[in-house]
């Protein structure tokens, strides 16, 4: 491969990247509109405001490479939301139910980060990307394992 098509598909990767971050952010809007708890729509703002610092970091280092940063959202996004949005005109979201559908996404979202930073032919040679991919991957993680927990205590209780 190249150095222009590395360039390429580091670009490529991290566009990705932008897009499941769309993605979460939309997810936790649609589940802020599920709940009126105080505590879980603070905690779907807090994680909204993670994935909008993410694009922007994202961007910026796409800014570096010379590539145009997207503004979308993954095509498996969009119909991961419609089939929430069909599916709550059809079930009344419990907290249980919206928790399960926001630890789906960080699952889709980890899943994503992990495969940018496995891909044998993207060679992350600076530093820096591999610092915010690992810091974003880790922010991930403890998210999951918040909205998990959350969850496991509606199933417990």
């Amino acid at each position: 491969m190249g150095v222009l098509q590395h360039i390429e598909h580091q670009i490529s990767a991290l566009n990705d990247l932008i897009k499941i971050n769309n993605d979460r952010i939309t997810g936790y809007k649609k589940a802020n509109e599920g709940t009126n708890e105080t505590g879980l729509n603070l905690l779907f703002n807090e994680y909204i405001d993670q994935s909008k610092s993410n694009v922007s970091e994202l961007r910026e280092y796409i800014r570096v490479l010379g590539g145009s940063p997207t503004e979308g959202t993954s095509l498996s996004g969009k119909f991961y939301h419609t089939w929430i949005d069909v599916k709550a005109t059809f079930i009344n979201k419990d907290r249980q139910g919206i928790l399960a559908d926001c630890e789906y996404g960080e699952d889709i979202a980890k899943s994503a980060y992990r495969k940018a930073m496995d891909d044998k032919e993207l060679i992350w040679e600076d530093g820096k990307v591999v610092s915010i991919l690992h810091s974003h991957l880790e922010n991930l993680k403890i998210a999951h394992d918040t909205i998990k927990a959350l969850r496991d205590t509606v199933i417990n209780a």
